[in-house]
């Protein structure tokens, strides 16, 4: 009998782990990374182009793109993976003119789609057309501004405007950059741009001012600042100078995330607003960073393993038959206002919300090798 409760007693730290690492693995019918994500990226094939000012492909729409992309090769959906190539087919050619042009963050951005086709097809064209996208960002025009040229001549990106979306804008051009040149460059700059962004503007309690004239907790632009953290980790070499500070930043702001979810498993369109609404762009943001960081490591299973499945748990039901996730906050602003916040208008579909939640299909999806 003592025999059989030693063994038992040493089984149970590996039951405890095994039950801590199927938390991102095993979900009920309905609530499969593969079920959610192909109704979701099927979504995209036949939508309508979402236009930055009615001109060019906008960043929502691209980073849609890019996760209906992820979830094509992740799951070897060649079809799917064909008919979003064919998609961007007319991009050189008849539809030439919606390519963004490069002079802000928001649209410079869009270099991380040829990018993305360029390591999926090996294709030289797609390189061409992606990495000047990466490149104009630290190239200064003559038009600039003193305020950009400033920037500029601190070794910060001319666009740098210290609002929190950029740090997803930013590092995911030019980790794409990095990742497919292997020139060091990139990387650097982005790093030391993140950790200017980190010191401006992540306040003692983790979280993000939306800007530093603008002291309110907004769910998605936290959200982009925490999905471009973990962007910028998945690439930064482990001795680079600038990551103990980036996962520094990182860190604290998932600690801060934990105390914040509220009990359904969703965040709030003010982070730390309990009469605020649920909103789903913002806590997929969250979601994939903590389901990325526990993959990876970076964060202890155990303590953040729970809060990520109880947020993908809730995510998906937001999630129609068709696809089309609900309750997103629409495009917005900066405004020191608060209840502008509280205001923003919701809409079902919008290309802000179904890019992350794709991004978490593809974190859940990944097998990560530490």
């Amino acid at each position: 009998m003592f025999k059989k409760i030693v063994v038992w007693l040493l089984f149970l730290p590996f039951q405890h782990l095994f039950a801590q690492t199927n938390l991102l693995t095993d979900f009920p019918n309905g609530y499969t990374p593969q079920e959610v994500g192909k109704k979701i990226a099927y979504r995209f094939i036949d939508a309508k182009h979402a236009l930055h000012a009615g001109k060019w492909i906008s960043y929502p729409e691209t980073f849609y793109w890019n996760g209906a992309l992820k979830f094509a090769t992740l799951t070897k959906d060649q079809e799917l993976l064909k008919q979003l190539q064919n998609r961007f087919e007319p991009l050189f050619t008849t539809e030439k003119a919606l390519l963004p042009i490069k002079n802000h963050v928001d649209l410079n951005m869009f270099g991380s789609l040829p990018l993305e086709l360029y390591q999926i097809t090996k294709e030289k064209r797609y390189l061409e057309l992606g990495l000047p996208y990466a490149d104009s960002q630290w190239e200064v025009p003559q038009n600039a501004k003193p305020e950009q040229k400033e920037w500029a001549d601190k070794g910060y990106s001319w666009q740098t405007r210290l609002w929190i979306d950029d740090m997803y804008m930013i590092p995911i051009v030019q980790t794409q950059a990095y990742t497919v040149t292997g020139d060091i460059k990139y990387i650097d700059r982005v790093a030391r741009e993140m950790v200017l962004y980190l010191d401006e503007l992540q306040r003692p309690n983790g979280l993000f001012y939306h800007a530093p004239d603008v002291p309110y907790y907004w769910g998605r632009g936290n959200g982009w600042m925490a999905a471009g953290m973990t962007e910028l980790l998945r690439c930064l070499p482990e001795d680079h100078k600038d990551r103990p500070r980036i996962l520094k930043g990182y860190l604290t702001m998932m600690k801060s995330l934990k105390k914040y979810q509220a009990a359904s498993g969703m965040w709030n369109q003010l982070i730390n607003e309990s009469d605020c609404w649920p909103e789903t762009s913002g806590s997929a943001m969250f979601a994939y960073a903590m389901i990325t960081g526990v993959k990876h490591g970076w964060l202890n299973a155990k303590q953040y393993g729970p809060f990520a499945r109880k947020a993908w748990l809730a995510m998906v039901k937001y999630v129609n038959e068709a696809g089309a996730v609900s309750e997103v906050c629409v495009g917005t602003n900066k405004k020191n206002d608060k209840q502008y916040y509280y205001d923003r208008p919701r809409h079902v579909g919008d290309y802000h919300g179904q890019a992350p939640y794709l991004w978490c299909v593809a974190a859940l999806l990944e097998n990560v090798t530490k």
